[in-house]
């Protein structure tokens, strides 16, 4: 009895196992995605679990309802569906395929394994229905990012490479040609600035599926960022050569985009084009070199196509090794400072000296101004080395007061990324403080340039430098765009007259009209002259008869270094 009660329990105790176990089971199936199939090759029975009834409307309990699945599926996962369901193919343990529901935008996962006795006849086969189509979705768009740029929909520049990359090594092949198109809008800046970013970035959009539609077998566009496409051209000849494309770009510019909020706007392109097998032997030296020609397109006034050549190259080359040699320069102080004397004509005494700068290169080689003042500026640069220039300046004044005490005027030139610094004239006059310096002994000498782009800003400035009894000094007149007329709002004392016009003022009537015009109306506007570039006693002469104030130039002195200028002091008050 005792032995028939612990059976019975024993099978009780088996029989609530199993129904845990069938409730864990029927628990993970129920929340898997997945719904199950399942075969008895001994008892030919067929059983369906799971997420069944999400994926299919009916059950499969006999061959002819697996008939029915094939039904389900698009065409071209039929073939396929019928591999892996055949209860008959018996060779294989397992197998994975993925098929398309046909009125639903599902995607399925089907794997099969059969299981085997230990003499290999088939026992069980098992039919998994896994739901793939979010990670399918998850799939595509990452297939997307890898190839195609979120914004425009071209190709990305990582993509861009790769294609171009095939073209050279075809056109290698078969002694054919690659260009390489860099295209950048003009001033984009002002439409993000004056429109808005939402504005800039649809802007970007329509122009892209302007160019996508240039695109063929042969040509391939790429958004790389910001406002920057860049176009490969495989055997880049006749109607698809990088002329005939820019001319199709051109054409199209000539009218506005029109945007989504109403918006019409027009813009104007730089671009740089470079070929292989000329300007490169691979693919990103050619997209380096199309940039690079891109650029130096946009220096020569925008607007434009440049074609590569090895003069380019070298330019940029070298100005890239100035610009890495001025910012050493700058942290080991490899900076001079040599000033120009400039005369009253009247008397040929000395007014005052205007601040130079120079650079002695590490092998002791004086590089030119004209050359490593505008890559300072195009870099930034020069608002560090003119504020250093300021306070030299500044300092050896200070000492050149302190002991010849000889009413000078310091002219000092300040660029137009000085005078956009929020803080220039508090900097300013506060080193004009700590050397003891006042604001009648210092002349700070402009361009035209300082006045392009933030006008009001810069005039409020200069504005209120002369209001505390700095002179500004105009230079290079009569170079830019410089009018008699514009001269009359400008807040400045001192007009200088070019080099240009004094090389010719004795030799060239048209030139001594001129001149003496500037020089008879400047004075009825109260400004100071002063004549640059007089290297003859014939126009000093001529200067002084026709009443201009201050010469400077090599007739009277070059520029010199502090220890010659302190002779001419010395001489000055002996």
């Amino acid at each position: 009895m005792d032995e028939l009660k612990y059976q019975v329990d024993l099978l009780s105790a088996m029989n609530e196992k199993l129904r845990r176990d069938e409730k864990m089971l029927r628990l993970i199936c129920d929340t898997s995605n997945s719904a199950f199939l399942y075969y008895s090759y001994a008892e030919d029975r067929y059983q369906t679990v799971a997420n069944w009834d999400h994926f299919f409307p009916f059950a499969v309990a006999s061959a002819h309802d697996l008939n029915r699945l094939y039904d389900c599926v698009e065409k071209q996962s039929e073939i396929p569906l019928r591999e892996v369901l055949f209860i008959e193919k018996q060779d294989l343990q397992s197998q994975t395929i993925q098929v398309k529901m046909k009125d639903k935008p599902i995607y399925l996962e089907v794997e099969t394994r059969i299981v085997y006795d230990a003499a290999g006849r088939p026992t069980d086969k098992i039919v998994r229905f896994k739901d793939v189509t979010k990670q399918n979705a998850q799939n595509d768009e990452l297939t997307y990012l890898a190839y195609y740029d979120a914004l425009t929909g071209l190709y990305n520049r990582n993509y861009f490479v790769r294609l171009v990359g095939e073209f050279i090594r075809k056109a290698e092949e078969k002694h054919t040609s690659v260009a390489v198109m860099f295209l950048d809008f003009d001033d984009f800046r002002r439409v993000n600035d004056g429109m808005g970013i939402i504005v800039g970035d649809e802007l970007v959009q329509v122009f892209g599926q302007f160019l996508s539609g240039l695109m063929d077998e042969n040509v391939v566009v790429s958004h790389f960022n910001s406002d920057l496409y860049c176009i490969g051209i495989y055997d880049a000849r006749g109607a698809r050569n990088a002329d005939t494309i820019y001319k199709m770009i051109k054409e199209r510019l000539r009218q506005p985009f029109v945007l989504s909020g109403g918006q019409e706007i027009s813009i104007t392109i730089s671009v740089g084009v470079a070929e292989y097998p000329e300007a490169a032997s691979n693919t990103l030296e050619l997209i380096n070199c199309a940039e690079i020609v891109m650029f130096k397109a946009k220096n020569m006034g925008k607007d434009k196509v440049l074609y590569y050549d090895g003069m380019i190259l070298e330019e940029f080359i070298k100005n890239v090794t100035i610009e890495n040699k001025l910012k050493d320069a700058f942290f080991h102080q490899n900076f001079l400072m040599y000033y120009q004397p400039q005369f009253y004509t009247a008397t040929r005494k000395l007014r005052g000296v205007e601040a130079l700068i120079r650079w002695k290169d590490e092998k002791g080689k004086m590089i030119s101004p004209s050359v490593f003042i505008p890559i300072a500026e195009k870099s930034g640069s020069i608002v560090s080395i003119g504020m250093w220039v300021i306070e030299e300046s500044l300092r050896t004044y200070a000492e050149w007061k302190r002991r010849y005490r000889y009413p000078l005027v310091m002219s000092i030139n300040i660029s137009a990324l000085q005078y956009r610094q929020q803080d220039f004239v508090e900097k300013l006059t506060q080193m004009m403080d700590s050397y003891g310096v006042s604001p009648e002994e210092l002349e700070l000498e402009i361009t035209e340039s300082v006045l392009i782009g933030d006008f009001q800003e810069i005039m409020d400035k200069l504005e209120t430098l002369r209001g505390i009894g700095i002179r500004i000094s105009l230079d290079d007149f009569g170079t830019g765009y410089s009018s008699l007329s514009y001269l009359k709002g400008l807040p400045i004392d001192t007009l200088k007259i070019d080099k240009s016009f004094i090389d010719t003022v004795i030799t060239d009537e048209n030139t001594r009209i001129i001149t003496e015009s500037i020089i008879h109306m400047v004075k009825k506007l109260g400004y100071e002259t002063i004549a640059e570039g007089v290297e003859t006693e014939e126009q000093y002469r001529y200067l002084q008869e026709a009443g201009c104030d201050n010469i400077q130039g090599y007739l009277f002195g070059r520029p010199m270094p502090s220890e010659k200028i302190e002779e001419l002091l010395a001489d000055m008050t002996a």
